[in-house]
């Protein structure tokens, strides 16, 4: 990902609540196969663990490229040809050996957009297009990008397959049903559907049906293009010209505009000689 200093986003809190809060990435893998494309993606749901907190004397903003700063945990269908590929890396070759291969040689991508983004017209820019009219058509858009390691669960007489996606359907259903729905239980809201009330023979059916995959997540980087760059007047021409729209994408892209200028002016306040 191509990141200018004004739109970089390293802060792991920030970009944890982003995935968290977008928990469909596209799953990007690259393995040389005889039969299927070197490059496959697939749209799927993650459940996001984090590790515990970092020694006292380790900066937590950051991330370490040197040790996993946490875990994605996703599943995907058997017949999906990228999964075929991932089974077919793995269990190729001779000797009872192969069978015990789970983790993937090559590094994994997974992208996670945000579902707000458009395209920015010169004339919001009020202070730069009058004086000089410099100024060029953009797109607003905020992504994280995370690579890693991925284990993937595929034998179908594993009890680690059993195990792996027993917690991890359970989990998402959690996160879609309370996190997403609104379905708590709580205060009048409707209780959260739980994958125990489908028939147990229905759903080890289905579980036949896909594989687990975790992501040892070695590398994390976000990109928040919202307009940081611009000239104060610019940035507010910008935020004034999404509200004017009337729309509700154009309210929203202006509260995040607003939002990351007070990310960046807080930053600069952070920096030595900040106020």
């Amino acid at each position: 990902m191509y990141l200018r200093t004004a739109h970089a986003e390293f802060h792991l809190p920030t970009l944890y609540r982003f995935i968290q809060t977008h928990p469909l990435g596209i799953l990007t893998t690259a393995i040389k196969s005889p039969i299927y494309p070197l490059i496959q993606s697939s749209h799927i749901p993650w459940v996001l663990d984090i590790p515990p907190p970092p020694a006292d004397n380790a900066n937590p903003q950051v991330a370490d490229k040197s040790t996993p700063i946490g875990t994605l945990r996703g599943h995907v269908a058997r017949a999906n040809p990228q999964a075929k590929a991932m089974i077919e890396s793995l269990t190729s070759g001779s000797g009872p050996e192969q069978i015990k291969r789970t983790v993937l040689e090559e590094e994994v991508l997974v992208l996670f957009n945000h579902p707000v983004h458009s395209y920015v017209t010169p004339k919001f820019y009020t202070e730069t297009k009058p004086s000089t009219g410099k100024v060029v058509s953009t797109w607003n858009y905020a992504a994280v990008q995370v690579y890693g390691k991925a284990t993937i669960f595929h034998s179908s007489d594993s009890d680690d397959l059993s195990e792996f996606l027993n917690k991890q359907l359970d989990d998402l259903a959690k996160i879609g049903e309370e996190d997403i729905m609104g379905y708590t239980g709580e205060e009048g809201k409707k209780a959260p559907w739980k994958v125990s009330e489908a028939p147990e023979s229905y759903s080890s059916l289905l579980k036949k049906a896909i594989i687990g995959v975790e992501i040892e997540v070695l590398r994390m980087e976000g990109k928040f293009k919202m307009s940081q760059e611009l000239r104060d007047g610019d940035r507010e021409g910008t935020v004034g010209g999404f509200r004017a729209l009337g729309t509700e994408e154009g309210e929203k892209m202006a509260e995040m505009i607003e939002e990351r200028d007070e990310v960046k002016r807080g930053s600069e306040g952070n920096l030595p000689g900040g106020s």
